[in-house]
């Protein structure tokens, strides 16, 4: 049954030559799709030589004056796209380049900044600035043009990168060489001679310092103990002011009474002396009225004269009291103002007038009863003593009130002030001393820290000084290892030698060519593991899988994949028509007569494969021996290409059986699916996550791997597997077209006779 459906479809499709042609267009088309697209995308990163790229310099460039080189970045930049074929670089200015970018003349614009160089070379400042370059993109015009000219930005980068590196590395070597060349005349020999002179001074002046800071630590611990002696010595002067207060206290009460005393001397002294002037004016009128009473009663005169003579003597006392009071407060009180023999004396005298007087009036009244002329001498002599013991007595009296007593009261006021100066002195002293107190308590805490902090001090001295001998020592070292004069010196000295050959060295080797190294320290060696030879031998898998499902969605949409009633009639021998009993056409009505569902199936699918075969088999062959696509292994390629059509034509095929018109739709589907999902255009990993999920349940991805592996080999067998995974997918194909079809068989027919109501599907 399936053979005899089978050589009827090839029977009508040759028929005339109308149906021969669609047959071959059924078969070239999707190999012309591939083809095309192959060969659109052979090698699209190998011709960009036509899409513009403008490039504007701004740069002005950079001189220091530490580094007598110019460096202008943006003129390296020029230069070595002048010589770069990559893109079509456009040499313009800046308003034209970014015009020209807006309006699609150019795909993107490079503009190099005016202080693009400046900005580059403060990498030896402490103020880094990162070099920009303003890169304008269009990316209205093509989705992969603005990655492509990615690359072009990207290599322009990397050529400045280079550039500089070389540039610097090269000023770094010329450097190193002239420093080699100085090092080895003799202005550095003798420069090397002062350092060492400047740096031994250096390592004495700090081990002086380092000594002196010692010795001040020292000192403060001495004058911490002056300090700690200071406070006990205020301490006991603060005692002995309280003693001092004491004293001062009795001194003051000693000088209230000497006040007192001096006051009443003074008042004693005025009176008695009132008192002997007083007497001798009483003296001088009794002895004038006793001379007077002479001639009258001799004996009642000398008896008046008498007496006189006898009062007068014992006036002598207040004299003695006097002078005995002058020599007590003398004896009292050092330095009296009244101490100087003067003074003595006119009290001496004033005495001796009256003891004379005294005298006198008693030779008087002897005298009175003997010679009346005597008498009367004697009456004149009485009155001359009396004149002068009153002149004697008032001399005491001026000198006391003129010089004694102010000097006693000075005295007095003297004693007094001091007494109350000493007192608030020692006042003052009590709180010094007990502020001082806690002052040298701090004083000892600081000086204790002190110390601490300057011998630690003095240790980095010490430590900084032996710093300094130490290179000294090295330098001198390093001078004779570079002298060459070392005469089978120690290992050290070997070592510098040896380093020093290795500087020199470096410094006369081609300073070009090693600063091309260090701009350029990596060199990336590709090595590729299953390599394809170009773009479009990697973009054939994809385009050749996707053109055999589009061929088997065109066989389907061009081809009948139902049988009717008269071409099984004819297969089954009946003639033109089955007879009633069969029923309305349609999938199985001929079962009765041994034309099964799976018969209909088959023998319609027979053509399909076969067309669906010979796509594939045009199409690779086509990719193979006309696009000269990359197969390491033909065969497998060709095989990979005949599953793929067997596979794919059967699902669509079941499709379209099952479903109808519904069918091809859910085909399209699948396929717009796939092309997403495949992994043929970007790895599975850089897809969202549905679509890798949904990876492994696609027949585009084995198919696409199994081609793979045919072009640029197999890791183990993995193109088998890949194989089986892709022949898997006619299990559930089949399950639909020969068991779950007949359920859905009414279903489907009512659907079509139901779109076909409509005249218009």
């Amino acid at each position: 049954m399936i053979w005899g459906i089978f050589k009827r479809d090839m029977c009508h499709a040759t028929r005339n030559v109308i149906a021969v042609i669609v047959s071959m267009g059924l078969v070239v088309v999707p190999a012309l799709y591939a083809w095309f697209n192959i060969a659109a995308s052979w090698d699209p990163y190998g011709n960009t030589k036509a899409l513009k790229v403008a490039v504007a310099n701004n740069d002005k460039g950079y001189k220091s004056d530490l580094i007598p080189v110019r460096v202008n970045v943006g003129e390296t930049i020029i230069s070595t796209l002048h010589a770069n074929d990559q893109l079509d670089w456009q040499f313009v200015k800046s308003d034209k380049a970014i015009d020209g970018v807006k309006s699609g003349e150019y795909y993107a614009a490079i503009v190099i900044p005016k202080g693009f160089s400046a900005d580059m070379m403060t990498l030896f400042s402490p103020d880094i600035k990162h070099a920009q370059l303003k890169y304008y993109l269009n990316e209205k015009i093509n989705p992969i043009a603005p990655h492509i000219t990615d690359q072009g930005a990207t290599t322009v980068v990397n050529t400045i990168d280079k550039t500089f590196a070389k540039t610097i590395a090269q000023v770094g070597l010329d450097l190193a060489s002239s420093i080699l060349h100085y090092s080895q005349s003799p202005q550095m020999a003798e420069y090397m001679r002062n350092l060492n002179g400047n740096l031994t001074t250096m390592a004495d002046t700090l081990s002086g310092a380092s000594q002196q800071v010692t010795s001040y630590s020292q000192l403060l611990g001495s004058a911490n103990d002056i300090v700690d002696s200071t406070g006990k010595l205020l301490a006991s002067a603060t005692k002995a002011g309280k003693q001092a207060q004491n004293a001062l206290k009795q001194g003051k009460s000693g000088a209230t009474s000497l006040t007192s005393a001096g006051a009443n001397v003074t008042s004693s002294v005025n009176t008695a002396l009132d008192q002997v002037s007083g007497a001798f004016d009483q003296v001088a009128a009794k002895v004038n009225k006793a001379f007077d009473a002479i001639g009258k009663d001799s004996d009642t005169a000398a008896s008046q004269l008498a007496t006189l003579s006898e009062q007068i003597s014992s006036g002598e006392s207040l004299y003695d009291t006097y002078i005995t009071s002058l020599n007590h407060m003398r004896e009292s009180v050092e330095q009296l103002p009244d101490s100087d023999s003067a003074k003595q004396a006119l009290l001496e005298a004033a005495k001796g007038d009256s003891q004379k007087l005294a005298q006198q009036l008693k030779d008087a009244s002897t005298q009175v009863t003997q010679d009346t002329a005597a008498a009367e001498r004697s009456r004149k002599e009485i009155l001359n003593r009396i004149t002068s013991a009153k002149q004697s007595i008032s001399n005491v009296r001026d000198d006391y009130a003129t010089n004694v007593k102010p000097k006693i009261d000075a005295l007095a006021s003297t004693v007094s002030t001091l007494i109350s100066q000493t007192d608030s002195m020692i006042t003052q002293l009590s709180g010094t001393a007990d502020g001082l107190d806690d002052v040298t308590g701090d004083v000892g805490t600081n000086v204790t820290s002190i110390r601490s902090t300057l011998g630690a001090i003095a240790k980095k001295l010490d430590s900084s000084a032996a710093t300094v001998k130490e290179l000294i020592t090295k330098l001198e070292t390093g001078g004779n290892a570079g002298d060459g004069n070392s005469d089978g010196g120690d290992g050290d000295n070997d070592a510098d030698s040896g380093e020093s050959d290795e500087l020199r060295a470096l410094a006369t080797a081609n300073a070009s060519t090693l600063s091309t190294l260090i701009s350029a320290p990596v060199a990336l060696h590709r090595v590729s593991v299953y390599p394809i030879a170009n773009y479009g031998s990697a973009m054939a898998p994809f385009y050749t899988i996707l053109s055999i499902w589009v061929g088997a969605i065109i066989l389907c949409a061009m081809l009948k994949v139902t049988i009717s009633d008269r071409e099984k009639a004819h297969v089954l021998g009946l003639g033109d028509t089955l007879p009633r009993i069969a029923g309305p056409s349609g999938p199985g009505n001929a079962s009765r007569w041994g034309l099964r569902l799976d018969h209909e199936y088959f023998g319609r699918y027979a053509i399909f494969a076969l067309l669906a075969l010979l796509q594939g088999t045009l199409v690779c062959l086509g990719d193979t021996y006309f696009l000269g696509v990359q197969a390491n292994h033909a065969l497998q390629f060709l095989a990979v290409g005949w599953l793929a059509a067997l596979v794919f034509s059967n699902i669509v095929y079941t499709l379209t059986v099952s479903f109808g018109d519904i069918g091809k739709a859910v085909a399209v589907v699948l396929l717009v699916m796939q092309v997403a999902g495949s992994g043929g255009t970007f790895p599975i990993e850089t897809l969202p996550k549905f679509f890798q999920m949904l990876y492994p349940f696609l027949p585009f991805p084995h198919a696409i791997d199994a081609m793979h592996a045919a072009m640029a080999g197999s890791y183990g067998n993995e193109y088998l597997l890949d194989m089986v995974y892709l022949a898997l997918f006619l299990i559930p194909s089949l399950l639909l077209g020969l068991v779950l079809r007949k359920p859905v068989i009414r279903l489907n027919n009512w659907v079509s006779r139901n779109l076909e109501s409509t005249k218009v599907m």
